[in-house]
């Protein structure tokens, strides 16, 4: 709800602080008193159109403030969210303009911009009026609102998750028939590439492995006149091997001669064996080496081969194997691309058929709630003084190119003020009053359905009087139980509905023009009322006809304080 107006010069008005209640909240007061400057700053905090002209004469700014207590879930916190904003109770949307026609806009103290002021404000408050009325007329706002008067949310929300993950599978189907057009359009290099590096056959670390034989082939003859050398030494008439063994024969002759001896005849038999195999080993290494005596030509051509490949493809030698994978995999979505896109196809075609029978059952249930929401409409027409008007509801088949996350229709609200004349569009049908009361009617029948929790209704009352007014009051009263309304009138039928009572005034101070609105006790209330009744003069005669609307109305404290009276 709207529990506080902050207004500080805005044209007539220098300072005012008015304190809003739940229910119904009834703006009075004489012609030219200043009401709608009311309403266009609030306007203002909401988002609306600023102008210079709004600052009060001799002022350096205006500034409003709307301070909003919320229900946790209300889109504008969702909404806050998503902007990255602070948000809590109270929502406090402020609006200030400056001399030069410069606009500010802060939500909770945060500056934004005034196009998300407006987008705040569309959440959490309507004005309906002679010549100012959105939101119903809003034809986007129409399927969510049928939505929600028909209780549809959760089958919105399956039809919307239906209709992302049907789009999500026709992508997935398009992604693999462009994969496979895209292999056709290169099968025949796919199958040269592939069949090349198949014959090169290169292996992960190839390279390093090559270059290290390489470098152990072009130092062969160092190598082999040192292993020769080597081999000498270790098993020539004086090598190692023999010195060794003969070794190990002079301290076997006398082994049993001292308890120390066969330890040492083991570590000369350890190192016998060592040498016997480190001989080995040169032999086998020198034999290897002498057998690759053309080895370096062959590794040569295999590294130019490789390096050859690895520029073909704008890769490293090591990846080569990767890219040969990448192309075999390329290649063989030709020989199971029928298999992959039909698999592809049959997902996107079940997704579409999953989509669509949930939209039908959303559309069948829209088509029955609007014949509903159409009656309780038009019920509310005749006594608002709209007999001869009828409320309808389009709701129009789109082509599947059309078909979105809310369903496969077009939802659209129509009117018609004549009896036989073709229904159209709720703002060009409409006109004057009427809008006002036609909304009225609406907001009536949409009570519970519609997500706004503050309704502003100005003058809604413009050229009815006695029953009609009557009903007018009746209707907002009704209205209140559900959302909170805002309401200027000058019938006093409308203004006894009033659980709280606004009067704005026109002064003079210090030489000066001013604004003023009053909060109304119940005796004040009484008066305005009746004078609202009599006119220039207020007659007892006024204040009687005054207490018989007041006490006319249900649950009103004066018909219950003179039921106990007679009592």
């Amino acid at each position: 709800m709207l529990s506080r107006l902050v207004i500080h010069d805005v044209v007539l008005i220098e300072k005012l602080s008015l304190p809003l209640e739940k229910g119904l909240n009834v703006f009075t007061g004489e012609t030219g008193a200043g009401k709608s400057i009311v309403l266009d700053a609030l306007g203002l905090a909401l988002g609306g159109r600023g102008d210079a002209a709004l600052v009060r004469a001799g002022a350096a700014q205006a500034s409003v403030a709307a301070e909003f207590h919320l229900e946790d879930n209300h889109k504008a916190f969702v909404l806050a969210e998503e902007q990255g904003l602070d948000a809590e109770n109270p929502v406090i949307l402020r609006r200030v303009i400056g001399k030069d026609g410069k606009s500010r806009a802060f939500f909770n103290d945060q500056p934004i911009g005034v196009g998300l002021l407006r987008k705040f404000g569309e959440s959490l408050l309507e004005v309906h009026g002679q010549f100012d009325t959105h939101g119903l007329f809003n034809t986007s706002l129409h399927r969510e609102l049928l939505d929600a008067f028909a209780r549809l949310e959760s089958l919105h929300s399956k039809t919307a998750t239906a209709c992302r993950e049907w789009k999500e599978a026709v992508e997935k189907a398009r992604e693999a028939e462009a994969a496979r057009d895209r292999a056709k359009n290169e099968e025949d290099y796919l199958r040269a590439a592939v069949l090349e590096l198949q014959d090169l056959a290169p292996e992960p670390g190839e390279a390093d492995s090559l270059a290290d034989k390489r470098t152990e082939l072009q130092h062969r003859e160092k190598i082999l006149e040192a292993l020769a050398v080597a081999t000498q030494l270790m098993d020539g008439e004086r090598g190692a091997v023999s010195s060794l063994s003969q070794a190990g024969r002079a301290v076997a002759r006398v082994s049993d001669k001292s308890p120390g001896i066969p330890e040492i005849l083991s570590a000369i038999d350890r190192a016998l064996n060592e040498a016997s195999e480190a001989s080995l080993q040169l032999s086998r290494f020198s034999a290897s080496l002498d057998s690759r005596a053309d080895g370096l030509q062959a590794i040569e051509e295999r590294l130019f081969a490789l390096r050859a490949a690895a520029r073909k493809h704008n890769v490293q030698i090591d990846q080569l194997p990767e890219v040969l994978g990448n192309l075999s995999a390329r290649l063989a979505l030709l020989t199971n691309e029928g298999e992959q896109v039909g698999k592809r196809a049959e997902d996107a075609a079940r997704a579409r058929h999953a989509y669509i029978k949930l939209a039908e059952d959303l559309s069948a249930k829209r088509k029955a709630a609007a014949v509903k929401l159409e009656r309780e409409v038009n019920r509310e027409l005749p006594p608002l003084k709209l007999e001869r008007a009828a409320f309808f509801i389009d709701i129009a088949n789109l082509s599947e190119e059309q078909w979105t996350e809310d369903g496969m229709d077009r939802i659209t609200f129509l009117a018609s003020t004549n009896a036989g004349s073709p229904p159209g569009p709720l703002h060009k049908i409409a006109s004057g009053g009427e809008l006002s009361r036609f909304m009225l009617a609406l907001k009536t029948a949409l009570a519970a359905a519609d997500p706004v929790p503050v309704l502003v209704f100005d003058e809604v009352d413009t050229g009815i009087g006695g029953a009609i007014a009557s009903a007018v009051g009746e209707r907002l009263g009704r209205l209140a139980e559900e959302v909170q309304i805002l309401v200027v009138t000058h019938s006093p039928q409308v203004a006894a509905r009033g659980s709280h009572h606004l009067r704005v005034v026109k002064r003079a101070k210090a030489g000066k023009t001013i604004t003023e609105v009053e909060v109304l006790d119940a005796a004040a209330r009484r008066e305005e009322i009746a004078r609202m009744l009599a006119g220039t003069i207020v007659t007892e005669a006024a204040r009687k006809a005054a207490d018989s609307l007041l006490l006319d109305l249900p649950g009103s404290s004066a018909k219950q304080n003179k039921r106990k009276a007679c009592l």
